[in-house]
């Protein structure tokens, strides 16, 4: 999908794409992490594309992560392979269907919202000390979860930028 696509408007074909959750709604915005190979989809491809299907996950866990993503959730893009850290922001933007290439699998749309001015590398947040209950540090080969709250202010502490649902 191309970024001109992330243009669709309520009541078009393709309305799943810009639909938030109301103001009203009593469900806190959540927010994930989902991590990336950059040599097979970076921070770079996403920026190109706009908007893209997070899809192919396997593993039980993460596709239950993936099944409670709720449009305008942000996902916290990760690079797992050489860096090793937090490197931009995405938007859900589409409510979670089974994938249709892989069996039992969910998937998502997100759209690319910001890269971080600068990597929040995994060594950065073991050395904190504070988040060794995070999946993050427990479950190394886990590719999508919840971000804890604690995280988030953590990231906001440091000056990086991670939208809050007043804005």
């Amino acid at each position: 999908m191309s970024a001109a696509d992330n243009s669709q408007t309520l009541g078009s074909p393709d309305s799943r794409l810009t639909r938030r959750r109301p103001r009203w709604c009593n469900r806190r915005m959540a927010y994930v992490l989902a991590k990336t190979d950059p040599d097979g989809y970076s921070i770079d491809d996403l920026e190109r594309d706009g908007v893209t299907t997070w899809d192919g996950v396997r593993n039980a866990q993460a596709i239950g992560v993936i099944r409670s993503m709720t449009v305008g959730d942000t996902v916290l893009i990760y690079h797992s392979m050489g860096q090793a850290a937090i490197v931009g922001v995405a938007e859900v933007v589409s409510d979670p269907r089974p994938d249709p290439n892989v069996a039992g699998s969910w998937t998502v749309d997100v759209r690319f919202v910001r890269r971080l001015p600068a990597p929040v590398t995994l060594r950065e947040i073991k050395e904190t000390g504070r988040f060794d209950d995070w999946s993050l540090i427990r479950q190394s080969r886990l590719s999508t979860m919840a971000v804890p709250e604690d995280v988030v202010t953590w990231l906001r502490e440091r000056g990086v930028w991670v939208p809050s649902e007043e804005g």
